[in-house]
C-alpha cells in the first residue's frame, strides 16, 4: 500500500476558494506548441552564433543586446543592469497585477570557454543539426529538416550553450509566443533576470541584485538551469550544492632544474602535490579530511525520497563507462547530498612533445569544492587548510619570499577564486506545491509524473538571490541529461526543446500560490 508523504498530502489538500482556478483551464493545442517551436528554431540558431565566453566583455554585451531585443519583441519591458562591462538583463511582462503572485525566473546567457579543436564540427559557435546513427554517434544533417511539418524529436543542435543556458531561454520566449497566438495571458506576474557571469560563479550578482532590489522583488524564484532527470519526465529540484574554486600551488626550486644534475637531490613539487592530493581521498572516493561530511544527516524519510526516484544505477554506470561508483552514498542521488572534493586539473612541466628533462619549479592543481546547506564552502576550505598544515606545509600568499624558501621545506599557496553557497527548500513548501501543479499540467503522456529531486549536484547562484531577497525557490531544468554541458559537443535534443515550452507554459498558467 502506498504511503502518502507530507508533500503528497499537501498537494491533495482542498484548494482555497480564491485559488480554485484550474491550472489546466486553458489546454493549449499540441499542434500550436509544436508549430511555435518549429518557427522559433531558426531564431535559436541565430542566438547560438553569438560567442558568449563570460570573460570577453564585448561578446557578453552583444548577447545582452540580443536578449533584450528578443524579450522586447514579446511584449516585455526590459533594461540592462550595469556590471563592469558585462551587463545583466532584466525583463518584466506587462503591467504587474497586485491580485496575482509574482515569480522571478532566472537564466544565464554566458557560456563556458571552448577548446575548438575538441569539437566534432567547424566551430562551437556555428550550430550544427545532427541525428544519431547506429553506432551511437551523431552525423550532421541539413537544417532544412527543421522545416518539416513534424520535426524529429531526436534531432539535436550542437553548439556552445545550446543546453546551458540558451536553449531554456528560447523555450521560455517561445512559450510567450504560444500564449500570444492563443490570446492568453499568464496567471502570474512574470519578472526575469538573465545573468551574464554564471559560468564565472556570478562574482558580481550580489552587488547587482542589491543595487536593483526593487526590480527583482518577487514571491518566488524559478531557476531554469541544469539537466532533467534521466527519465525525461518534467523535473523539479529543491536545492543545489554550493561551489568554491581553489587553486593549490606547491613550490619547488627557484627555477626549473636539469633532472640529471639534480634528480635525487632537489624535491620535486609535482611528486609532492600528487602525494598531498592523494592524502585527501581514499580509493573508494571518500574524502579523508576529518569533519568534511560532518553535519549532513539524512533522515529515514530523506532516504526514502531519494530511493523513490528509482535511478537505474547499473545502466548509469554502464553509460558512464566506469566499473563501479565511489562510495560516498548508497545511491547516485544520495551521493549528491554530501560535500564533494574534485580535482579538476593539474599543471606542471610538460608532456609529449612539450616534455623536457626537468624538475619543475612548481606544480598547480585546481579543485572545486561542492558544499551543502549544512556545510558551507568557507568551512570546507578551512578543513583543507588545516589538513595541508598537518602534512607539514607552510602556506604563503603568492610567490614565496627568499626568507620563506630558506625557513620552510614545504611551501604552498592556496587561492580561493570563486565561491557560491548551497541552498535548499522544503519539498512541501508553497512554491514546491505550485511548481508541481504547473509541471503536472505539462505532462502530455499517460502515466507521466514530475520527478522531485531533493538536491542537484551542480551549482546555481540561488544562494545569492535567495540570501538577499529571502525568496522561496525551485529549480526546473529543461534540457536532456546527456547534453555535454561545460564540455565539447554540447547539444540540445529537439524533443527537450519542445517539452521545455510545455513546461514553461504549465508554470505560466498556474496561479501562485
Amino acid at each position: 500500500m502506498h504511503r502518502m508523504d507530507s508533500f503528497e498530502r499537501s498537494v491533495h489538500r482542498p484548494a482555497r476558494e480564491d485559488q480554485s482556478r484550474d491550472a489546466g483551464s486553458h489546454v493549449l493545442p499540441e499542434l500550436l506548441v509544436s508549430r511555435t517551436a518549429r518557427d522559433s528554431l531558426f531564431e535559436f540558431l541565430a542566438f547560438l552564433r553569438l560567442p558568449n565566453d563570460s570573460v570577453i566583455a564585448e561578446d557578453i554585451q552583444r548577447n545582452a543586446d540580443w536578449v533584450e531585443d528578443a524579450f522586447r519583441r514579446r511584449g516585455f519591458l526590459t533594461r540592462q543592469l550595469p556590471n563592469q562591462g558585462r551587463p545583466l538583463v532584466f525583463a518584466e511582462y506587462g503591467q504587474r497585477d497586485p491580485r496575482r503572485g509574482t515569480i522571478l525566473f532566472y537564466f544565464h546567457f554566458d557560456g563556458q570557454p571552448v577548446i575548438a579543436e575538441e569539437w566534432s564540427q567547424e566551430s562551437p559557435w556555428i550550430p550544427v543539426l545532427k541525428e544519431r546513427v547506429s553506432d551511437g554517434g551523431f552525423r550532421p544533417v541539413g537544417v532544412e529538416r527543421l522545416n518539416a511539418a513534424e520535426i524529429d524529436p531526436e534531432l539535436r543542435v550542437f553548439a556552445r550553450s545550446a543546453a546551458d543556458d540558451k536553449g531554456p531561454i528560447m523555450s521560455f520566449l517561445s512559450a510567450f509566443d504560444v500564449l500570444r497566438e492563443a490570446r492568453l495571458e499568464p496567471a502570474i506576474n512574470v519578472r526575469v533576470l538573465l545573468d551574464s557571469e554564471e559560468e564565472r560563479s556570478s562574482p558580481n550578482l550580489l552587488d547587482v541584485v542589491t543595487a536593483h532590489h526593487g526590480l527583482v522583488e518577487a514571491d518566488g524564484l524559478v531557476v531554469h538551469d541544469g539537466p532533467m532527470h534521466i527519465s525525461g519526465n518534467p523535473t523539479l529540484i529543491f536545492g543545489n550544492r554550493g561551489l568554491a574554486t581553489v587553486t593549490l600551488t606547491v613550490f619547488g626550486p627557484r627555477r626549473d632544474l636539469h633532472s640529471g644534475k639534480f634528480g635525487n637531490y632537489v624535491p620535486n613539487p609535482v611528486q609532492r602535490l600528487a602525494s598531498l592530493l592523494a592524502s585527501m581521498k581514499d580509493d573508494d572516493g571518500r574524502v579523508t579530511i576529518p569533519g568534511y561530511y560532518e553535519g549532513v544527516k539524512l533522515s529515514i524519510e530523506d532516504k526514502e525520497i531519494l530511493k523513490a526516484i528509482g535511478d537505474d544505477e547499473a545502466a548509469l554506470i554502464g553509460r558512464l563507462g566506469i566499473a563501479r561508483s565511489e562510495c560516498v552514498g548508497e545511491t547516485y542521488q544520495e551521493a549528491l547530498q554530501y560535500p564533494a572534493l574534485n580535482i579538476r586539473g593539474i599543471a606542471a612541466g610538460g608532456v609529449g612533445e612539450k616534455s623536457s628533462a626537468i624538475i619543475p619549479r612548481q606544480a598547480v592543481a585546481e579543485l572545486d569544492l561542492r558544499s551543502t546547506p549544512e556545510v558551507e564552502s568557507s568551512h570546507l576550505l578551512g578543513l583543507i587548510e588545516d589538513h595541508i598544515r598537518n602534512r607539514g606545509y607552510h602556506i604563503v600568499r603568492g610567490e614565496p619570499t627568499e626568507e620563506e624558501r630558506a625557513a620552510h621545506d614545504k611551501l604552498i599557496s592556496i587561492e580561493l577564486k570563486a565561491s557560491m553557497n548551497a541552498a535548499r527548500m522544503s519539498m512541501s513548501s508553497p512554491i514546491g506545491i505550485w511548481a508541481f501543479h504547473g509541471l503536472q499540467s505539462s505532462c502530455h503522456a499517460p502515466g507521466m509524473r514530475p520527478v522531485r529531486l531533493r538536491m542537484m549536484g551542480g551549482t546555481a547562484p540561488t544562494g545569492v538571490i535567495v540570501g538577499k531577497l529571502s525568496l522561496p525557490f525551485v529549480i526546473v531544468p529543461l534540457v536532456n541529461p546527456d547534453n555535454s554541458q561545460h564540455s565539447h559537443d554540447e547539444n540540445l535534443r529537439i524533443g527537450n526543446y519542445v517539452a521545455g515550452i510545455r513546461t514553461v507554459l504549465g508554470l505560466l498558467q498556474t496561479p501562485y500560490p
